[in-house]
């Protein structure tokens, strides 16, 4: 195995932010309707406050996969990768708007990261640490972590980037 430094960086970014429609509120069946005003009136607001980071690993021959574990923030290795150390972090989501509203959270199943050279790497098995009904808190506020696995080729070093989506709605 030759081991070949590969420093591995997803940024995120929201790729859609949407309420519920303002014209169906005169619609007996609305959010409207049935109490749920402020969370159509209310905007939501997306940040990134941490963007995922999978640390730095060499890449053998047959190559492998990085995973990271939101709950805990564990790295895991498997395949012809060793590490070399740096932090693993996993991405941190704030999401403001109507107190108490309940949300739909969309990952992408997967997403192609860019490297040097022309060369790409996967990240799939995005997963959070949201519960399966995700709220907005009594203050607007709903914060979350995600990891996932990014797949890699083997000897494909480099420095890897790519947007992974997050789409926030109202339920």
């Amino acid at each position: 195995m030759r081991p070949i430094p590969a420093l591995l960086l997803a940024l995120v970014a929201p790729s859609a932010v949407s309420a519920q429609c303002l014209l169906c509120a005169k619609d007996a069946s609305s959010p409207a309707a049935s109490g749920r005003t402020a969370a159509i009136e209310t905007p939501l607001h997306v940040d990134i406050e941490t963007q995922l980071d999978m640390g730095r690993v060499a890449v053998g021959a047959t190559g492998g996969t990085v995973e990271l574990d939101p709950m805990s923030g564990a790295r895991r290795l498997s395949g012809d990768l060793v590490d070399l150390g740096g932090f693993a972090v996993s991405g941190v989501v704030t999401v403001r708007g109507a107190p108490g509203a309940e949300l739909r959270i969309v990952l992408p199943a997967a997403v192609e990261l860019a490297g040097t050279g022309g060369r790409n790497a996967m990240v799939t098995g995005l997963v959070t640490d949201l519960p399966p009904a995700p709220r907005l808190g009594p203050d607007g506020r709903l914060r979350f972590r995600f990891g996932g696995r990014l797949q890699l080729a083997g000897l494909d070093d480099g420095d890897y980037r790519g947007r992974i989506p997050v789409t926030v709605e109202y339920q």
